[in-house]
Protein backbone atom coordinates (compact mmCIF):
# COMPACT_ATOMS: atom_id res chain seq x y z
CA UNK A 1 0.00 0.00 0.00
CA UNK A 2 1.03 3.38 -0.77
CA UNK A 3 2.28 5.65 2.26
CA UNK A 4 0.12 8.83 3.77
CA UNK A 5 0.83 12.18 1.20
CA UNK A 6 2.92 13.23 4.58
CA UNK A 7 4.92 10.19 4.01
CA UNK A 8 5.33 10.74 0.44
CA UNK A 9 6.25 14.22 0.17
CA UNK A 10 8.92 13.79 2.83
CA UNK A 11 10.48 10.67 1.37
CA UNK A 12 10.49 12.66 -2.20
CA UNK A 13 12.61 15.28 -0.41
CA UNK A 14 15.00 13.58 1.17
CA UNK A 15 15.94 12.32 -2.39
CA UNK A 16 15.66 14.53 -4.83
CA UNK A 17 16.96 17.47 -2.37
CA UNK A 18 19.04 16.12 0.29
CA UNK A 19 20.23 13.58 -1.89
CA UNK A 20 20.06 10.58 0.64
CA UNK A 21 20.85 7.19 -1.42
CA UNK A 22 17.59 5.27 -1.97
CA UNK A 23 19.19 1.71 -0.50
CA UNK A 24 18.78 3.99 2.99
CA UNK A 25 15.18 4.58 2.59
CA UNK A 26 14.40 1.45 1.70
CA UNK A 27 16.00 0.21 4.70
CA UNK A 28 14.53 2.65 6.60
CA UNK A 29 10.95 1.89 5.42
CA UNK A 30 10.80 -1.75 4.24
CA UNK A 31 8.71 -0.79 1.29
CA UNK A 32 9.93 -2.80 -2.48
CA UNK A 33 12.44 -1.22 -5.03
CA UNK A 34 9.31 -0.49 -7.40
CA UNK A 35 6.87 1.86 -5.25
CA UNK A 36 9.89 3.89 -4.00
CA UNK A 37 10.96 4.80 -7.66
CA UNK A 38 6.60 5.30 -8.33
CA UNK A 39 6.72 7.92 -5.46
CA UNK A 40 10.51 9.95 -6.83
CA UNK A 41 8.45 9.83 -10.45
CA UNK A 42 5.01 11.23 -9.03
CA UNK A 43 4.20 14.15 -7.34
CA UNK A 44 0.87 12.38 -5.54
CA UNK A 45 0.05 8.54 -5.73
CA UNK A 46 -0.95 7.91 -9.03
CA UNK A 47 -3.76 5.34 -8.10
CA UNK A 48 -4.30 2.44 -9.76
CA UNK A 49 -3.56 1.97 -13.39
CA UNK A 50 -4.77 -1.35 -15.21
CA UNK A 51 -2.30 -2.03 -18.31
CA UNK A 52 -5.04 -3.39 -20.42
CA UNK A 53 -8.85 -4.15 -19.78
CA UNK A 54 -9.57 -7.29 -17.83
CA UNK A 55 -10.89 -9.47 -19.87
CA UNK A 56 -14.60 -10.52 -19.77
CA UNK A 57 -14.48 -14.20 -18.72
CA UNK A 58 -18.24 -14.80 -18.76
CA UNK A 59 -19.63 -12.13 -20.85
CA UNK A 60 -17.23 -12.69 -23.67
CA UNK A 61 -19.25 -15.60 -25.65
CA UNK A 62 -22.37 -12.88 -25.23
CA UNK A 63 -20.18 -9.98 -26.08
CA UNK A 64 -21.72 -9.81 -29.79
CA UNK A 65 -24.99 -10.32 -28.98
CA UNK A 66 -25.05 -7.37 -26.43
CA UNK A 67 -23.89 -5.20 -29.25
CA UNK A 68 -26.05 -6.15 -31.65
CA UNK A 69 -29.19 -5.08 -29.14
CA UNK A 70 -27.97 -2.05 -28.79
CA UNK A 71 -26.67 -1.29 -32.17
CA UNK A 72 -30.56 -2.50 -33.26
CA UNK A 73 -31.91 -0.45 -30.29
CA UNK A 74 -30.90 2.52 -32.35
CA UNK A 75 -33.90 2.35 -35.02
CA UNK A 76 -36.83 1.51 -32.32
CA UNK A 77 -38.25 4.24 -30.52
CA UNK A 78 -37.10 5.60 -27.42
CA UNK A 79 -39.83 4.49 -25.22
CA UNK A 80 -39.19 0.51 -26.31
CA UNK A 81 -35.49 -0.06 -26.15
CA UNK A 82 -33.71 -2.35 -23.90
CA UNK A 83 -33.07 -1.19 -20.72
CA UNK A 84 -29.69 -2.99 -19.03
CA UNK A 85 -32.17 -5.55 -16.85
CA UNK A 86 -33.65 -6.34 -20.24
CA UNK A 87 -31.03 -7.62 -22.08
CA UNK A 88 -29.69 -9.36 -19.13
CA UNK A 89 -32.69 -11.54 -18.62
CA UNK A 90 -32.62 -12.16 -22.41
CA UNK A 91 -28.75 -13.37 -22.03
CA UNK A 92 -29.61 -15.72 -18.99
CA UNK A 93 -32.68 -17.49 -21.43
CA UNK A 94 -29.69 -18.12 -24.09
CA UNK A 95 -27.12 -19.55 -21.26
CA UNK A 96 -25.38 -16.55 -19.60
CA UNK A 97 -24.72 -17.63 -16.00
CA UNK A 98 -23.20 -13.85 -15.33
CA UNK A 99 -24.11 -11.19 -12.69
CA UNK A 100 -26.37 -8.24 -13.81
CA UNK A 101 -23.52 -5.69 -12.51
CA UNK A 102 -21.22 -7.08 -15.32
CA UNK A 103 -24.53 -6.49 -18.04
CA UNK A 104 -25.35 -3.03 -16.86
CA UNK A 105 -21.32 -1.84 -17.17
CA UNK A 106 -20.51 -2.79 -20.41
CA UNK A 107 -24.16 -1.65 -21.73
CA UNK A 108 -23.31 1.61 -20.41
CA UNK A 109 -20.02 1.52 -22.45
CA UNK A 110 -21.39 0.57 -25.57
CA UNK A 111 -23.96 3.60 -25.43
CA UNK A 112 -21.27 6.60 -24.52
CA UNK A 113 -19.14 5.01 -27.24
CA UNK A 114 -22.23 5.62 -29.55
CA UNK A 115 -22.88 8.91 -27.93
CA UNK A 116 -22.81 12.02 -30.46
CA UNK A 117 -20.70 15.28 -29.89
CA UNK A 118 -21.50 18.25 -31.67
CA UNK A 119 -19.51 21.60 -32.77
CA UNK A 120 -20.60 24.89 -31.14
CA UNK A 121 -22.10 26.65 -34.40
CA UNK A 122 -21.83 30.67 -34.57
CA UNK A 123 -25.19 32.78 -35.06
CA UNK A 124 -25.00 35.50 -37.16
CA UNK A 125 -27.76 38.57 -36.40
CA UNK A 126 -30.44 38.04 -39.20
CA UNK A 127 -30.94 34.45 -38.98
CA UNK A 128 -33.74 32.46 -37.63
CA UNK A 129 -35.05 28.75 -36.78
CA UNK A 130 -38.76 27.45 -36.82
CA UNK A 131 -40.00 24.33 -35.56
CA UNK A 132 -43.49 23.06 -34.50
CA UNK A 133 -43.76 21.41 -30.94
CA UNK A 134 -47.28 19.84 -29.05
CA UNK A 135 -49.06 20.49 -25.95
CA UNK A 136 -52.27 19.84 -24.08
CA UNK A 137 -54.61 22.88 -23.35
CA UNK A 138 -58.02 22.88 -22.62
CA UNK A 139 -60.13 25.07 -25.28
CA UNK A 140 -63.57 25.51 -23.74
CA UNK A 141 -63.70 23.12 -21.48
CA UNK A 142 -61.62 20.33 -23.69
CA UNK A 143 -58.61 19.03 -23.20
CA UNK A 144 -56.73 18.18 -26.65
CA UNK A 145 -53.54 18.79 -28.39
CA UNK A 146 -52.29 21.93 -29.59
CA UNK A 147 -49.25 22.00 -32.62
CA UNK A 148 -47.46 25.82 -31.80
CA UNK A 149 -45.17 27.01 -33.94
CA UNK A 150 -42.15 28.60 -32.53
CA UNK A 151 -39.97 30.74 -34.75
CA UNK A 152 -36.06 31.45 -33.01
CA UNK A 153 -33.51 33.83 -33.59
CA UNK A 154 -30.85 32.41 -32.30
CA UNK A 155 -28.47 35.37 -32.57
CA UNK A 156 -30.99 37.06 -29.58
CA UNK A 157 -32.58 34.30 -28.38
CA UNK A 158 -35.61 35.77 -29.20
CA UNK A 159 -39.07 33.80 -30.21
CA UNK A 160 -42.48 33.82 -31.25
CA UNK A 161 -45.35 31.34 -30.79
CA UNK A 162 -48.04 30.62 -32.47
CA UNK A 163 -50.79 27.73 -31.48
CA UNK A 164 -52.87 26.03 -33.86
CA UNK A 165 -55.52 22.99 -34.66
CA UNK A 166 -52.50 21.09 -36.48
CA UNK A 167 -49.55 21.37 -38.44
CA UNK A 168 -50.75 21.95 -42.46
CA UNK A 169 -49.65 23.77 -44.84
CA UNK A 170 -51.90 27.04 -44.04
CA UNK A 171 -50.76 27.18 -40.36
CA UNK A 172 -47.04 26.98 -41.76
CA UNK A 173 -48.14 30.57 -43.48
CA UNK A 174 -50.05 31.74 -40.87
CA UNK A 175 -46.73 31.16 -38.35
CA UNK A 176 -44.85 32.81 -40.77
CA UNK A 177 -46.39 35.70 -41.56
CA UNK A 178 -47.39 36.77 -38.08
CA UNK A 179 -43.79 36.43 -36.78
CA UNK A 180 -42.31 38.25 -39.54
CA UNK A 181 -44.88 41.10 -38.06
CA UNK A 182 -44.09 40.27 -34.98
CA UNK A 183 -40.51 40.76 -35.28
CA UNK A 184 -41.07 43.90 -37.62
CA UNK A 185 -38.61 41.97 -40.06
CA UNK A 186 -38.03 39.37 -42.37
CA UNK A 187 -35.24 36.72 -41.45
CA UNK A 188 -32.53 36.94 -44.31
CA UNK A 189 -31.57 33.10 -43.50
CA UNK A 190 -34.30 30.57 -41.98
CA UNK A 191 -33.27 26.97 -40.93
CA UNK A 192 -36.22 23.92 -41.10
CA UNK A 193 -35.94 20.31 -40.43
CA UNK A 194 -37.50 18.19 -43.27
CA UNK A 195 -41.39 18.76 -43.00
CA UNK A 196 -43.50 17.59 -45.49
CA UNK A 197 -45.35 20.71 -44.97
CA UNK A 198 -42.19 22.30 -46.64
CA UNK A 199 -39.91 19.52 -48.42
CA UNK A 200 -41.35 17.02 -50.72
CA UNK A 201 -38.27 14.61 -51.47
CA UNK A 202 -35.12 15.03 -50.45
CA UNK A 203 -32.54 13.75 -52.93
CA UNK A 204 -29.22 13.69 -51.37
CA UNK A 205 -27.98 16.81 -50.08
CA UNK A 206 -30.47 18.70 -52.19
CA UNK A 207 -34.78 19.12 -51.50
CA UNK A 208 -37.12 18.89 -54.14
CA UNK A 209 -39.34 21.90 -52.37
CA UNK A 210 -43.67 22.09 -52.17
CA UNK A 211 -44.88 24.64 -54.28
CA UNK A 212 -46.88 26.24 -51.03
CA UNK A 213 -42.99 26.96 -49.81
CA UNK A 214 -41.97 28.07 -52.82
CA UNK A 215 -45.00 30.46 -52.74
CA UNK A 216 -43.99 32.03 -49.09
CA UNK A 217 -40.27 32.31 -49.80
CA UNK A 218 -41.27 34.17 -53.11
CA UNK A 219 -42.64 36.41 -50.88
CA UNK A 220 -40.88 37.02 -48.35
CA UNK A 221 -37.51 36.79 -50.16
CA UNK A 222 -35.73 34.92 -47.44
CA UNK A 223 -32.90 32.67 -47.89
CA UNK A 224 -33.59 28.79 -46.84
CA UNK A 225 -31.50 25.49 -45.21
CA UNK A 226 -32.55 22.63 -44.30
CA UNK A 227 -31.11 20.13 -41.69
CA UNK A 228 -29.73 16.92 -42.70
CA UNK A 229 -32.10 14.13 -42.10
CA UNK A 230 -32.34 13.23 -37.96
CA UNK A 231 -29.70 15.80 -37.43
CA UNK A 232 -31.94 18.21 -35.38
CA UNK A 233 -28.99 19.57 -33.79
CA UNK A 234 -28.04 21.92 -36.79
CA UNK A 235 -31.33 23.83 -35.59
CA UNK A 236 -30.75 23.38 -32.05
CA UNK A 237 -31.72 26.78 -30.25
CA UNK A 238 -35.34 26.52 -31.60
CA UNK A 239 -35.22 22.86 -30.52
CA UNK A 240 -34.40 24.13 -27.34
CA UNK A 241 -36.96 26.87 -27.08
CA UNK A 242 -39.83 24.13 -28.13
CA UNK A 243 -38.91 22.74 -24.92
CA UNK A 244 -38.80 26.08 -23.16
CA UNK A 245 -42.19 26.96 -24.13
CA UNK A 246 -43.57 23.26 -23.47
CA UNK A 247 -42.26 23.65 -19.78
CA UNK A 248 -42.87 27.54 -19.47
CA UNK A 249 -45.91 28.45 -21.56
CA UNK A 250 -47.70 25.63 -21.16
CA UNK A 251 -47.38 24.71 -17.55
CA UNK A 252 -49.66 24.15 -16.05
CA UNK A 253 -52.20 23.44 -18.60
CA UNK A 254 -53.65 26.57 -20.18
CA UNK A 255 -57.84 26.85 -19.50
CA UNK A 256 -58.91 28.59 -22.64
CA UNK A 257 -62.35 29.92 -23.96
CA UNK A 258 -60.58 29.33 -27.55
CA UNK A 259 -57.47 29.29 -29.13
CA UNK A 260 -57.20 33.43 -30.16
CA UNK A 261 -57.42 33.89 -26.11
CA UNK A 262 -54.65 31.29 -26.03
CA UNK A 263 -52.46 33.09 -28.85
CA UNK A 264 -52.85 36.45 -27.15
CA UNK A 265 -51.09 34.80 -23.71
CA UNK A 266 -48.85 33.43 -26.19
CA UNK A 267 -47.57 36.39 -27.53
CA UNK A 268 -47.55 38.13 -24.09
CA UNK A 269 -44.95 35.75 -22.77
CA UNK A 270 -42.72 36.52 -26.20
CA UNK A 271 -42.85 39.49 -25.00
CA UNK A 272 -41.97 39.44 -21.34
CA UNK A 273 -39.08 37.02 -22.38
CA UNK A 274 -37.11 39.52 -24.34
CA UNK A 275 -36.56 41.17 -20.94
CA UNK A 276 -34.48 37.93 -19.68
CA UNK A 277 -30.39 37.92 -20.05
CA UNK A 278 -28.63 35.47 -21.19
CA UNK A 279 -25.72 33.41 -20.08
CA UNK A 280 -22.48 34.88 -20.79
CA UNK A 281 -24.64 38.59 -22.22
CA UNK A 282 -24.43 42.24 -20.68
CA UNK A 283 -27.65 43.11 -21.81
CA UNK A 284 -31.52 41.47 -22.26
CA UNK A 285 -32.44 39.72 -25.47
CA UNK A 286 -34.19 42.86 -26.28
CA UNK A 287 -30.86 44.82 -26.59
CA UNK A 288 -29.90 41.48 -28.96
CA UNK A 289 -32.91 41.59 -31.22
CA UNK A 290 -31.86 45.39 -31.92
CA UNK A 291 -29.19 43.89 -34.06
CA UNK A 292 -31.14 40.90 -35.07
CA UNK A 293 -33.28 43.60 -36.51
CA UNK A 294 -30.87 45.44 -38.42
CA UNK A 295 -29.93 42.44 -40.16
CA UNK A 296 -33.78 41.47 -41.16
CA UNK A 297 -35.20 41.78 -44.63
CA UNK A 298 -38.30 44.73 -44.60
CA UNK A 299 -41.51 43.40 -44.68
CA UNK A 300 -43.16 43.63 -48.00
CA UNK A 301 -45.93 46.03 -49.19
CA UNK A 302 -48.67 43.38 -48.66
CA UNK A 303 -49.45 40.94 -46.29
CA UNK A 304 -49.08 37.28 -47.83
CA UNK A 305 -52.51 35.66 -48.10
CA UNK A 306 -51.94 32.56 -46.13
CA UNK A 307 -54.67 30.33 -47.54
CA UNK A 308 -54.99 27.48 -49.54
CA UNK A 309 -57.10 27.48 -52.57
CA UNK A 310 -58.75 24.63 -54.19
CA UNK A 311 -60.81 24.56 -57.34
CA UNK A 312 -63.73 21.97 -57.25
CA UNK A 313 -67.60 20.98 -57.82
CA UNK A 314 -70.51 21.08 -55.59
CA UNK A 315 -72.00 18.16 -55.06
CA UNK A 316 -75.93 17.30 -55.74
CA UNK A 317 -76.33 17.72 -52.07
CA UNK A 318 -74.79 21.57 -52.22
CA UNK A 319 -71.67 20.20 -50.71
CA UNK A 320 -67.93 21.17 -51.14
CA UNK A 321 -65.30 19.32 -49.83
CA UNK A 322 -62.53 20.82 -48.65
CA UNK A 323 -58.92 19.09 -46.74
CA UNK A 324 -61.50 15.84 -45.99
CA UNK A 325 -64.53 17.73 -45.15
CA UNK A 326 -67.85 19.08 -46.57
CA UNK A 327 -69.09 22.48 -46.33
CA UNK A 328 -72.65 23.89 -47.58
CA UNK A 329 -73.25 26.19 -50.84
CA UNK A 330 -76.90 27.70 -51.66
CA UNK A 331 -78.58 25.08 -53.13
CA UNK A 332 -78.42 27.25 -56.68
CA UNK A 333 -74.85 26.37 -56.75
CA UNK A 334 -75.28 22.33 -56.81
CA UNK A 335 -73.48 20.94 -59.76
CA UNK A 336 -71.51 23.96 -60.22
CA UNK A 337 -67.22 24.79 -60.04
CA UNK A 338 -67.04 26.52 -56.77
CA UNK A 339 -63.28 27.81 -55.50
CA UNK A 340 -62.04 27.09 -51.97
CA UNK A 341 -60.21 29.83 -50.09
CA UNK A 342 -59.14 27.96 -46.57
CA UNK A 343 -56.90 29.60 -43.84
CA UNK A 344 -56.37 28.24 -40.12
CA UNK A 345 -59.52 29.89 -39.58
CA UNK A 346 -62.42 30.29 -42.59
CA UNK A 347 -63.70 28.31 -45.18
CA UNK A 348 -64.54 30.90 -47.92
CA UNK A 349 -66.46 29.58 -50.96
CA UNK A 350 -66.70 31.65 -54.18
CA UNK A 351 -69.09 30.98 -57.63
CA UNK A 352 -68.99 33.07 -60.81
CA UNK A 353 -66.50 35.17 -59.12
CA UNK A 354 -67.96 35.92 -56.06
CA UNK A 355 -68.16 34.91 -52.35
CA UNK A 356 -70.87 32.80 -51.76
CA UNK A 357 -70.62 31.34 -48.50
CA UNK A 358 -68.32 31.47 -45.12
CA UNK A 359 -67.58 28.83 -42.37
CA UNK A 360 -65.65 28.08 -39.53
CA UNK A 361 -62.77 25.68 -39.85
CA UNK A 362 -63.42 22.13 -39.20
CA UNK A 363 -60.45 20.43 -37.84
CA UNK A 364 -61.70 17.25 -37.63
CA UNK A 365 -61.75 14.93 -40.68
CA UNK A 366 -65.02 13.45 -42.16
CA UNK A 367 -67.28 16.07 -41.09
CA UNK A 368 -69.94 18.38 -42.19
CA UNK A 369 -71.07 22.16 -41.61
CA UNK A 370 -74.02 23.27 -43.05
CA UNK A 371 -75.43 26.30 -43.00
CA UNK A 372 -79.78 26.22 -42.72
CA UNK A 373 -80.41 28.86 -45.10
CA UNK A 374 -78.45 27.53 -47.74
CA UNK A 375 -81.38 25.61 -47.76
CA UNK A 376 -84.28 26.70 -47.52
CA UNK A 377 -85.14 28.04 -51.03
CA UNK A 378 -85.30 24.13 -51.92
CA UNK A 379 -87.32 23.38 -48.88
CA UNK A 380 -89.86 25.62 -49.97
CA UNK A 381 -90.87 23.68 -53.17
CA UNK A 382 -90.05 20.53 -51.07
CA UNK A 383 -92.08 21.77 -47.77
CA UNK A 384 -92.61 18.13 -46.60
CA UNK A 385 -88.74 17.60 -45.71
CA UNK A 386 -88.83 20.49 -43.50
CA UNK A 387 -88.84 18.39 -40.22
CA UNK A 388 -86.82 15.81 -41.62
CA UNK A 389 -84.03 18.21 -43.10
CA UNK A 390 -80.29 17.61 -42.01
CA UNK A 391 -79.13 20.84 -42.57
CA UNK A 392 -81.48 22.05 -39.77
CA UNK A 393 -81.09 19.81 -37.11
CA UNK A 394 -80.21 21.55 -34.29
CA UNK A 395 -81.17 25.04 -35.61
CA UNK A 396 -82.40 26.96 -32.63
CA UNK A 397 -85.13 29.57 -33.52
CA UNK A 398 -87.03 31.39 -30.91
CA UNK A 399 -90.30 30.94 -29.49
CA UNK A 400 -92.38 32.77 -31.50
CA UNK A 401 -91.18 30.95 -34.70
CA UNK A 402 -92.75 28.06 -33.70
CA UNK A 403 -95.99 29.64 -33.05
CA UNK A 404 -96.06 31.25 -36.06
CA UNK A 405 -95.87 27.49 -37.53
CA UNK A 406 -98.30 26.42 -35.87
CA UNK A 407 -101.08 29.06 -36.51
CA UNK A 408 -100.00 29.15 -40.38
CA UNK A 409 -100.38 25.41 -40.23
CA UNK A 410 -103.61 25.43 -38.83
CA UNK A 411 -105.25 28.37 -41.21
CA UNK A 412 -103.66 27.50 -44.31
CA UNK A 413 -104.49 23.83 -44.97
CA UNK A 414 -101.50 22.04 -46.94
CA UNK A 415 -99.95 25.88 -47.26
CA UNK A 416 -98.84 26.47 -43.62
CA UNK A 417 -95.93 24.97 -43.98
CA UNK A 418 -94.62 26.32 -47.39
CA UNK A 419 -95.57 29.75 -45.84
CA UNK A 420 -93.90 29.85 -42.68
CA UNK A 421 -90.43 28.12 -44.94
CA UNK A 422 -91.16 31.89 -46.93
CA UNK A 423 -90.80 33.62 -43.90
CA UNK A 424 -87.36 31.76 -42.90
CA UNK A 425 -86.46 32.91 -46.41
CA UNK A 426 -86.20 36.70 -44.82
CA UNK A 427 -83.70 35.47 -42.91
CA UNK A 428 -81.49 34.93 -45.91
CA UNK A 429 -81.48 38.95 -45.98
CA UNK A 430 -82.31 40.63 -42.31
CA UNK A 431 -80.67 39.47 -39.12
CA UNK A 432 -82.47 37.05 -37.06
CA UNK A 433 -83.38 40.14 -34.55
CA UNK A 434 -84.90 42.10 -36.31
CA UNK A 435 -86.88 39.39 -38.28
CA UNK A 436 -87.99 37.91 -34.57
CA UNK A 437 -89.75 41.27 -33.82
CA UNK A 438 -91.12 41.03 -37.16
CA UNK A 439 -92.55 37.81 -36.55
CA UNK A 440 -93.96 39.09 -33.13
CA UNK A 441 -95.55 42.32 -34.51
CA UNK A 442 -97.38 40.07 -36.98
CA UNK A 443 -98.58 37.58 -34.27
CA UNK A 444 -99.87 40.61 -32.65
CA UNK A 445 -101.81 41.81 -34.94
CA UNK A 446 -102.86 38.60 -36.89
CA UNK A 447 -100.80 39.52 -39.73
CA UNK A 448 -98.88 36.27 -40.31
CA UNK A 449 -98.09 35.82 -43.94
CA UNK A 450 -94.94 36.08 -45.20
CA UNK A 451 -95.71 39.46 -47.25
CA UNK A 452 -97.30 40.86 -43.87
CA UNK A 453 -94.75 40.05 -41.77
CA UNK A 454 -92.10 41.88 -44.26
CA UNK A 455 -93.59 45.18 -43.77
CA UNK A 456 -92.72 44.98 -40.40
CA UNK A 457 -88.64 45.06 -41.42
CA UNK A 458 -88.70 48.50 -42.96
CA UNK A 459 -89.03 51.48 -41.07
CA UNK A 460 -92.98 53.12 -41.33
CA UNK A 461 -93.12 56.09 -43.05
CA UNK A 462 -95.88 58.42 -43.87
CA UNK A 463 -96.04 58.29 -47.92
CA UNK A 464 -98.22 61.38 -47.67
CA UNK A 465 -95.42 63.01 -46.39
CA UNK A 466 -93.24 62.22 -49.56
CA UNK A 467 -93.17 64.48 -52.18
CA UNK A 468 -91.16 63.82 -55.39
CA UNK A 469 -88.97 66.45 -56.51
CA UNK A 470 -87.71 67.13 -60.41
CA UNK A 471 -84.61 68.72 -59.36
CA UNK A 472 -81.60 66.92 -61.20
CA UNK A 473 -84.07 64.80 -63.56
CA UNK A 474 -84.56 67.75 -66.16
CA UNK A 475 -85.78 64.99 -68.77
CA UNK A 476 -88.80 63.85 -66.93
CA UNK A 477 -89.69 67.48 -66.80
CA UNK A 478 -91.40 66.81 -70.55
CA UNK A 479 -93.15 63.83 -69.76
CA UNK A 480 -97.14 63.98 -69.25
CA UNK A 481 -98.98 61.92 -67.59
CA UNK A 482 -102.74 61.58 -69.22
CA UNK A 483 -105.77 60.87 -66.71
CA UNK A 484 -106.87 57.64 -66.03
CA UNK A 485 -110.33 56.69 -67.62
CA UNK A 486 -111.60 55.25 -64.81
CA UNK A 487 -114.91 53.66 -66.74
CA UNK A 488 -113.98 50.40 -67.10
CA UNK A 489 -113.36 50.11 -63.19
CA UNK A 490 -116.46 51.45 -62.96
CA UNK A 491 -118.57 48.97 -65.29
CA UNK A 492 -116.80 46.12 -63.31
CA UNK A 493 -117.71 46.78 -59.95
CA UNK A 494 -121.31 47.45 -61.45
CA UNK A 495 -121.58 51.53 -62.70
CA UNK A 496 -121.07 52.96 -59.21
CA UNK A 497 -120.23 56.38 -59.65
Amino acid sequence: MYQDMEQWSEIRRRVLVEGVSRRQILRETGMHWRTLKKMLAHSQPPGYRQQQPRRKTKLGPYLERVEQIVREDRTQPRKQRHTAKRIWERLRSEGFSGGYTLVKKTVRELTQKQQEVFVPLVHRPGEAQVDFGEALVKVNGRLGKVAFFVMALPYSDAAFVMAFERECTETFWEGHAQAFEFFNGVPRRITYDNSKVAVSQILGKERRLTRGFLQLKSHYLFDHHFCRVARGNEKGVVEGLVKFTRLNFFVPVPQVRDLAQLNDQLRQHCAEDRQRRLRGQSGPKAQLLLEDQKAFLPLPATRFEACRKVSTTASSLSLVRFDRNDYSVPVRWAHHPIVVKGDYREVVLCGGGQEIARHQRIWEAEQVRFEPLHYLALLETKPGALDHARPLAGWTLPECFALLRRRLEAERDGEGTREYIRVLRLLEKHPLGRLRRAVEKGLAVGAITRDAIAQFLYPHQDWRATLFSLDGHPHLRAVRVAVPNLAGYRELVGGAA
